[in-house]
């Protein structure tokens, strides 16, 4: 029988290793460095500006952009939120509920392979996205420096999403593919 607890010592019944406290500690903080900018996203989507002006006029979001920016952010959540499986013991045996694979051990390996792929993934897509800004591509503009403050502050924690994923990932793949 499989002992699933709450607290960040969880044992797992096929190795018995607990995953470190601060791989746990930093697998929810990537869920949470992740939330501002979805914030952001959804307040534009609701029709607020957030200072963002274009030609002089507050910026609206209309048509299929509203949908889009949901999405975006729904998805760009779910997914960090998938980091703290890396800490759970649903990252390494299927819960029973689950259709066909409930109950039975996730391979660890392709786990690994999956995290790597999005760390790298994620840095990418967001250094790209840090140079352009810094590079001055980026061509929005704020109605005062306090929305761009809060933009920034918002955007901003995106940037230790790839390195805390890359973490997390190290420490699983340290406990469950290493002797």
């Amino acid at each position: 029988m499989t002992t699933f607890a709450t607290t960040a010592t969880t044992r797992i019944e096929h190795d018995g290793r607990t995953p470190p406290r601060w791989a746990v500690r930093l697998a929810h903080l990537t869920a949470l460095v992740t939330l501002p900018s979805g914030l952001w996203r959804i307040f534009l989507a609701l029709g607020f500006s957030m200072g963002m002006v274009a030609d002089g006029e507050p910026v609206t979001v209309s048509g299929w952009e509203i949908p889009y920016i949901f999405g975006l952010s729904i998805f760009v959540e779910s997914v960090a939120l998938l980091t703290i499986g890396l800490v759970r013991p649903w990252g390494e045996r299927a819960p029973r509920w689950m259709p066909l694979i409930g109950g039975r051990r996730v391979p660890a390996r392709p786990v690994v392979a999956v995290a790597s792929t999005g760390a790298l993934l994620v840095a990418l897509i967001i250094g790209y996205g840090a140079i352009g800004i810094a590079g001055g591509d980026f061509d929005g503009s704020f109605s005062g420096d306090g929305w761009t403050i809060l933009f920034f502050a918002c955007y901003g924690p995106l940037l230790l999403w790839a390195p805390l994923l890359a973490a997390v990932t190290f420490a699983y793949w340290k406990r469950r593919c290493r002797g």
